[in-house]
């Protein structure tokens, strides 16, 4: 239990004593020169924001024990981002992290569509990426710290992310995210705005990626599935258990489902990934008006074991077909759309 305001500043002269945010920059490898700011809050949750990522959450632990996932990329700083290359698919070399944001024109994998609501002539057609743009991108870092309100000590940070191009998109992301000091939950609210004033085509998915030692054999996926209205095919290859999670194996092929699932009476999905050897379980919530399509990615391969919650404005069949069968989100000029997603760390 945190003190309350007074009994704290009798206690320390600095309330980075108890918890706080702090902006680093780092310094070595393909990491080198990302600003971060790590957040402690004082109750053992502590993560950090890659502000040159997106705002993206990195590194995330409890009490020492780590559950957003690290693979082999590490943070690869964006200036090193190879966007067309491997057919799209270098977006796979600076993949790792608890929150990578895809969008905010575009997800899952890619290809090229017509992109004539620009009205420029020679950009007849627009070529993406696997999950767009908006993960490779710094943002500018409008503001942080620590804010009281009364006895509660709120640590937040915002920024701002600008995905555009001269008669292409014009996307503005606003990314705040909040923790309560002595808190174990993080509150992240995106709003997407079309600064431009044509059209544009609007696709938001968070990969929200569990490791080690949060996820370990036995672990097990906690969801409120009505159907699984698809799953590649490597589900019926290799049988592995997506609910009770198996230990990682050598060359496994990741297994993807898009799940149905049923909302709280709040209007709430709510997904956790629960470890009881470890006494530990996290659990993501998002409002299912605004991300009303669920994905869950088994990642069972050693060396890059994870497993990924997302949250998605689409159907795992992607751009093309959401712009043929009339789903595809278009926001209008100066049009708004936000998100509110909570992660919450419990026993």
């Amino acid at each position: 239990m945190t003190p309350d305001r007074r009994r704290l500043a009798e206690l320390t002269g600095d309330l980075s004593a108890a918890g706080g945010v702090r902006l680093v920059t780092l310094g070595d490898g393909v990491e080198r020169g990302i600003r971060t700011l790590e957040f402690r809050t004082g109750s053992g949750l502590a993560f950090d924001v890659l502000v040159d990522r997106c705002m993206d959450i990195g590194h995330a632990e409890h009490a020492g024990r780590s559950f957003g996932w690290r693979s082999p990329t590490g943070f690869r700083h964006p200036g090193l981002h190879e966007n067309a290359d491997e057919d799209g698919l270098s977006w796979l070399r600076s993949f790792s992290g608890l929150v990578v944001t895809a969008g905010l024109d575009h997800t899952l994998f890619g290809g090229e569509v017509p992109a004539d609501t620009y009205r420029y002539p020679p950009r007849r057609s627009v070529r993406h990426g696997l999950h767009g743009r908006a993960g490779n991108l710094p943002a500018r870092l409008t503001g942080y710290g620590e804010r009281w309100d009364g006895d509660r000590c709120v640590l937040w940070a915002e920024g701002e992310v600008r995905q555009a191009a001269v008669f292409a998109e014009n996307l503005r992301l606003v990314r705040r995210i909040e923790a309560d000091l002595g808190g174990d939950e993080i509150r992240l609210v995106d709003t997407v705005t079309n600064a431009g004033f044509e059209p544009a085509p609007h696709m938001f998915l968070y990969h929200i990626n569990l490791g080690w030692p949060l996820l370990d054999e036995g672990a097990r996926l906690e969801a409120d599935i009505r159907e699984t209205l698809w799953q590649s095919d490597s589900v019926a290859e290799q049988k592995a258990d997506h609910v009770t999670f198996p230990g990682p194996a050598p060359g496994f092929v990741e297994q993807v489902y898009e799940h149905a699932l049923n909302p709280g009476a709040d209007g709430l999905h709510r997904v956790a990934v629960a470890n009881d050897r470890l006494g530990m379980k996290v659990t993501v919530e998002w409002r299912a008006a605004e991300f009303p399509y669920f994905f869950e990615w088994l990642n069972l391969r050693s060396g890059n074991y994870a497993v990924g919650l997302e949250p998605s404005t689409h159907h795992v069949s992607g751009d093309a077909a959401a712009r043929e069968d009339g789903s595809m989100i278009w926001l209008g000029p100066q049009e708004s759309r936000t998100y509110r997603t909570t992660f919450r760390v419990s026993p």
